[in-house]
């Protein structure tokens, strides 16, 4: 069961059609986040990304989208899949009104709400190895459009197919300028030993929600001294630790990165905190 337009419909039944603008120019953006028992971990931050995301693309946002209404029309899906006792991923699509070619005839747009099951309620280190290369074939523009969770990702998208291709469980990303923005489904933050750096928001990567409750965290601990500054795949073979982070897995410690294999010591502390941070939220 998904949330098509404020309308509960079945996943057997169509809902988009041939003309819609997020299928045809990627005029579109998503929203990924987790319900735990029916919370919605971080609700604050991930609807006011989404509006500020909205006016950059000049959609016109809905009077009645406040943070109440949405969050009612999530936890509708979460009880039609009956997911109100287990962890879910939500993941809210947004998509400008059909109409027009790539001038669109209209800026007011329409959304779907999706479900899907989660296996833990609160974020866990994988387990599995992961190995990581850096990928050459296109590069991310250090502009405002690439911090966006938009509906046009070709380049995550290529990235993943020669990630697959070749062995990889993920890869990281250049922009122009040659320098390390992010992975292919997430942030990225390099340790060395007490200093914990991430590129900055202008270098092009994802203005990620854990990204940014991450960054929270480290400013107040005492423990490590946090750098937001641009990374080059220089740096990448001098640190201790690295570190993929997204809303739906939390963090994904980099195994291995060409010769040099990492360790996940500072990973797992990290983790702690947000998982504090989240039952407290």
């Amino acid at each position: 069961m998904f949330n098509f337009n404020g309308e509960i419909l079945s996943n057997s039944e169509k809902a988009l059609s041939l003309d819609n603008r997020g299928f045809n120019y990627g005029d579109g953006l998503f929203e990924s986040l987790r319900v735990v028992h029916n919370k919605i971990m971080f609700w604050e931050d991930h609807y006011f990304r989404l509006m500020a995301s909205m006016r950059i693309m000049r959609m016109e946002i809905p009077k009645e989208f406040s943070p109440e209404f949405l969050e009612n029309k999530i936890l509708e899906v979460i009880a039609a899949n009956n997911q109100e006792k287990e962890p879910a991923r939500i993941k809210i699509n947004v998509f400008r009104k059909a109409g027009g070619l790539y001038t669109p005839k209209t800026r007011d747009i329409g959304y779907c709400i999706r479900s899907s099951s989660l296996e833990n309620a609160f974020y866990q280190l994988p387990q599995e190895k992961c190995t990581v290369e850096l990928f050459k074939d296109h590069y991310v523009n250090a502009g405002l459009l690439s911090t966006l969770k938009s509906t046009n990702k070709a380049i995550n998208v290529l990235a993943g197919i020669y990630a697959s291709e070749n062995k990889y469980e993920n890869l990281l990303l250049l922009n122009h300028n040659k320098m390390v923005v992010e992975a292919i489904n997430g942030n990225l933050f390099l340790v060395r030993d007490n200093h914990i750096k991430t590129p900055p928001l202008t270098d092009g990567c994802l203005n990620g929600i854990f990204r940014k409750k991450l960054i929270e965290s480290l400013k107040k601990s005492e423990e490590y001294e946090f750098i937001e500054e641009s990374i080059s795949p220089f740096e990448l073979q001098k640190a201790d630790e690295l570190l993929i982070t997204n809303s739906i897995q939390g963090i994904i410690p980099i195994s291995k990165y060409r010769k040099k294999e990492y360790t996940n010591t500072v990973a797992a502390d990290l983790l702690k905190k947000i998982n504090t941070l989240a039952r407290l939220g």
